[in-house]
């Protein structure tokens, strides 16, 4: 059963060896994901799963010890899902960007709780889809957590990655207030379509938690909302 979950965005910026002269403007993203990691170790799960977008290449599950780097943006950080495994062998893939990210957090807010896995969610799967992939998750064990990554739109200033879409702030604003209240037929009803057009990687996540939570009569907090670079940012707690 899930037992909590914090949402948290997925830039690599919130990495500041990545952001460099950027990363005091992400600081107060940064503490309200630490505080939400810390509603995840309170909750005292028996196993917390890391759930971020992925392309096609990246979908599936990622073992306990999986490596990740920044290398891609620059920066010669290596990270590291959970605790290396016991036999010191490589655990396979690495791990797509959005899931290292999580990886930095959990090593930045020092997690030492539960066995941690990681989950990549294609960014293109249909809501029915990613809600039988959340209850699945919710049965893995007694007491599940979630650590669930994505961002918002891409379309919220014309400096954004996607330009400036009219639409963009009534759909981050919808998503916010489902992820900051626990409203799953909310999330369950994000259409994906717009979404997609909108350069909104936190969909298809933002549906498995709501698959999850199913059930789970968890009670929610919003920590943190802004666009900055012109793309939406949640944080959220579940308990």
């Amino acid at each position: 059963m899930l037992v909590a979950a914090a949402v948290c965005p997925c830039p690599p910026l919130l990495v500041p060896e990545v952001a460099a002269g950027a990363g005091p403007e992400l600081d107060v993203a940064r503490d309200a994901c630490t505080e939400a990691l810390g509603v995840l170790a309170a909750a005292k799960p028996d196993l917390l799963v890391v759930a971020g977008p992925a392309g096609p290449d990246d979908r599936g599950t990622f073992p306990t010890g999986s490596t990740g780097s920044f290398a891609g943006f620059g920066v010669d950080l290596a990270v590291r899902l959970g605790e290396a495994p016991a036999a010191a062998t490589d655990p396979g893939r690495r791990l797509p960007a959005s899931l290292a990210v999580g990886a930095w957090l959990l090593e930045h807010a020092r997690w030492a709780g539960a066995p941690v896995e990681g989950l990549g969610v294609e960014e293109s799967l249909p809501a029915d889809r990613c809600l039988r992939a959340g209850a699945e998750l919710a049965d893995r064990a007694g007491r599940v957590a979630l650590l669930v990554l994505g961002d918002g739109s891409a379309c919220r200033t014309v400096k954004a990655p996607g330009y400036l879409d009219e639409r963009a702030a009534d759909f981050d604003a919808v998503a916010a207030a489902a992820l900051g209240s626990v409203d799953l037929a909310a999330l369950s009803a994000l259409d994906e379509s717009l979404a997609a057009e909108l350069k909104a990687s936190g969909r298809a996540p933002w549906q498995v938690l709501a698959g999850a939570a199913r059930g789970a009569a968890l009670n929610g907090r919003l920590l943190y909302e802004d666009a900055p670079y012109g793309v939406g940012y949640v944080v959220a707690a579940w308990s």
